[in-house]
């Protein structure tokens, strides 16, 4: 593969890096009140624009076929939203006792708190021949659900600095998450035969977007010279989110693979993926609301900038692993039919 080959598969973690480091050279374009007014373009007019696009590329249709499948979305619903947050919530009452930067700690814990993404874990879930219907469901179903759930998790976990009350955070993020995305659906219904002939890039534009958002995430951060991120710290982070997420995979896999459990190995793979994936999409706009003003929002976001090109990227290495598990553990099948 050649160099501009590779520079386009991997342009949106290339796409991370050439804007924070934009963010540090030029801190003041994208702050609080400067040219680019984030706290109106961004807040508002991005995250709305990132929740249209997404509610223009679901199917509908896949969505509906899976509905019916309810232990399959309690386990994905149950481990990320509820054990997640509870075992990182565990964890870090002994990361605390370390040197750790306790904002990157804070940043942890906002992670666990977040729903799964819609894309990541269907695109791998794809990759390897899982259940994609199921992944395609419990990703926006739990996006829906994280909307009122995440919030509750991150006041409750971490409370807030922000004068923005809980009535005022569910009513933004209904008007820039919830009505786009039902917008969305309305203009696919009349649009659907367009959109599949012509394939529009919808996963470029959101990514696209959320770089904007992820600038003037870091644009605040620069501004701020009361904010120094130690290296040691952001390695140990690096460190601990990829061991997470390796011993996280590995739980969800011997629970699903139990004779008791009654899931097939397709539903295996979209269970391990969609239970250990968080979104970035959602995560980082909803941090900007619930956190708002608050002068450590950089730092707390960090670990979710890492979270998300880790798990892509480790999915990426464990695809042929698993499609080999897969396969081997549906040859017997085939042969008792």
């Amino acid at each position: 593969m050649g160099l501009l080959a590779r520079i386009r598969k991997q342009w949106f973690i290339i796409g991370i890096v050439v804007v924070i480091v934009s963010a540090k050279l030029q801190p003041s374009f994208g702050i609080r009140g400067g040219p680019l007014k984030p706290e109106v373009t961004i807040a508002y007019g991005a995250v709305s624009l990132i929740f249209f696009n997404s509610g223009l590329s679901l199917k509908t249709e896949e969505l509906t076929r899976a509905l019916l499948h309810f232990r399959l979305h309690l386990l994905v619903q149950s481990f990320t939203l509820v054990f997640f947050p509870l075992a990182m919530w565990l964890l870090l009452k002994l990361l605390t006792l370390t040197a750790i930067n306790q904002w990157l700690l804070r940043g942890l814990q906002t992670v666990s708190c977040m729903p799964p993404p819609v894309s990541s874990a269907v695109i791998l879930t794809k990759a390897v021949g899982g259940n994609e219907a199921a992944a395609i469901f419990n990703s926006a179903f739990g996006s829906f659900l994280g909307i009122v759930v995440t919030p509750v998790l991150l006041l409750l976990f971490l409370g807030s600095s922000s004068s923005v009350p809980f009535s005022s955070i569910f009513s933004q993020l209904f008007m820039t998450v919830v009505v786009p995305l039902i917008l969305g659906q309305i203009c696919r219904g009349f649009l659907r035969e367009c959109l599949e002939r012509r394939k529009p890039p919808f996963g470029t534009i959101s990514s696209a977007v959320l770089l904007m958002i992820i600038y003037t995430t870091f644009c605040d951060t620069f501004s701020n010279p009361n904010i120094e991120l130690d290296p040691t710290s952001l390695l140990l982070v690096v460190f601990i989110i990829f061991s997470i997420q390796v011993s996280f995979m590995l739980l969800i896999f011997i629970f699903c693979t139990r004779p008791r459990t009654g899931f097939t190995p397709a539903d295996t793979v979209a269970i391990v993926f969609c239970s250990t994936h968080k979104s970035l999409t959602l995560g980082i706009p909803m941090l900007k609301i619930v956190f708002a003003g608050y002068e450590h929002l950089s730092l707390i976001s960090v670990p979710l900038l890492i979270y998300h090109p880790a798990q892509i990227l480790l999915g990426s290495v464990l695809v042929p692993t698993i499609r080999s598990w897969m396969t081997s553990r549906q040859k017997p099948s085939l042969l008792l039919k």
